[in-house]
């Protein structure tokens, strides 16, 4: 047999223009990596430490670095310039990801707001809900930047004295919550004993066997908990998850009654 070697068209090539375009359509995907802040993707122990910065009142940023591991870095007043890029000397350094320039981005506050600018540093661009940033663009709660592969989440919270309103609300929640549904609790926390961040709540079977109870039953007590909480409204494993993650910040449930 003999193999013929084919050369490339190159009038079937697409023009550059288009091969740029549907670049910049895959850097700026929401499909090509989640929202650092979704819950379906992170741990109860990941979901403290976003409750433990939100009560802190200082605007941080939430990321995945290239192990999958949850980064949150804090923006705290002092400082009104951070940059980002894949560069060591980068306060935001994306070094996993080579399609991050080595100086990126810049994250400026004016006042009390956070911008990002981004004005030509970077050579595959900065976005925010899909958009390409060109200039400065203004931050709001919630917004996140995809620089590369990377998404990076900005969060800020009202002032500290909201979030600590808002666990002291959840707190009162918890002490209203009866014994048989903490036992139900502890058994859904249980998997996480000694911080294991790669687990899963307990099944509803599971907490059947432990307390000796029906399923339905356990269905009924996590219901009650999950209206209390006000997570009723969230999917079905976002919402278990959720609910562990609030059992520790809480107190509800500590790692000994596990």
């Amino acid at each position: 047999m003999v193999w013929t070697r084919v050369t490339p068209n190159a009038s079937r090539r697409p023009p550059a223009t288009a091969i740029a375009q549907v670049r910049a359509l895959r850097i700026a995907s929401p499909t090509m990596s989640d929202s650092p802040l979704g819950p379906h993707q992170a741990t109860p122990v990941e979901l403290r430490e976003r409750l433990a910065a939100e009560r802190r009142g200082i605007p941080f940023l939430v990321l995945r670095d290239g192990t999958g591991a949850q980064r949150i870095v804090e923006l705290p007043p002092a400082r009104d310039r951070f940059l980002l890029g894949r560069g060591a000397e980068c306060d935001v350094a994306l070094g996993w990801d080579a399609e991050v320039s080595r100086l990126h981005a810049e994250l400026a506050r004016v006042g009390s707001q956070w911008l990002i600018v981004d004005d030509g540093l970077s050579s595959n661009g900065t976005f925010v809900a899909g958009e390409r940033v060109t200039g400065r663009r203004r931050l709001r709660d919630g917004d996140v930047l995809r620089l590369g592969s990377t998404a990076v989440a900005f969060r800020q919270p009202a002032t500290a004295s909201i979030g600590t309103t808002r666990l002291s609300d959840q707190r009162e929640v918890a002490a209203s919550v009866t014994p048989a549904q903490r036992r139900v609790l502890v058994a859904l926390c249980r998997p996480f004993k000694d911080q294991a961040s790669a687990a899963t709540p307990a099944t509803n079977p599971q907490i059947a066997d432990e307390l000796h109870l029906s399923v339905a039953a356990v269905k009924s007590h996590l219901r009650v908990l999950f209206h209390a909480f006000d997570i009723d409204t969230l999917p079905q494993q976002e919402k278990r998850r959720k609910l562990v993650a609030l059992a520790f910040a809480t107190g509800l449930v500590s790692e000994r009654d596990l």
